[in-house]
């Protein structure tokens, strides 16, 4: 992703565990084309974070979420972007899980096993938190 913004850019998430399983997405788009994450994406301009990430979650999955409190927060500054990144905590309260918008896929995955999935740079911390 790259930016003519000289200033960073906002990014939501949402971290759904059921189960012992963590929803994921796997990215069909770059940055990150092909490497797994929490659903999420941008903060349009004058949109809550809240409902950016509920928003992200039901493009990218096709469930209804509700949002709760900020999970993790992290940055990523490389190839000439910087996105500040903000995941909630998440349930779902609706919809049926199916890949759309720029998801390639999407699953449900076991918390344990995760990490042996590619991820986007930012989910071995993510994970590592949840984990503990």
């Amino acid at each position: 992703m790259t930016t003519e913004s000289d200033r960073p850019l906002v990014g939501v998430g949402v971290v759904v565990v059921r189960d012992g399983e963590l929803l994921l997405v796997q990215r069909g788009k770059d940055p990150g084309k092909g490497l797994w994450a929490v659903p999420g994406g941008k903060v349009r301009p004058g949109e809550a974070m809240r409902n950016a990430a509920r928003r992200e979650v039901f493009e990218e999955t096709g469930l209804d979420v509700e949002i709760g409190d900020v999970a993790w927060v992290g940055e990523v500054i490389e190839a000439g972007y910087h996105i500040v990144l903000i995941d909630f905590e998440g349930k779902v309260i609706g919809g049926d899980l199916q890949a759309s918008d720029d998801a390639a896929d999407a699953r449900w995955v076991d918390l344990a096993l995760a990490t042996d999935l590619p991820l986007t740079s930012t989910m071995y911390d993510l994970i590592g938190t949840l984990r503990r």
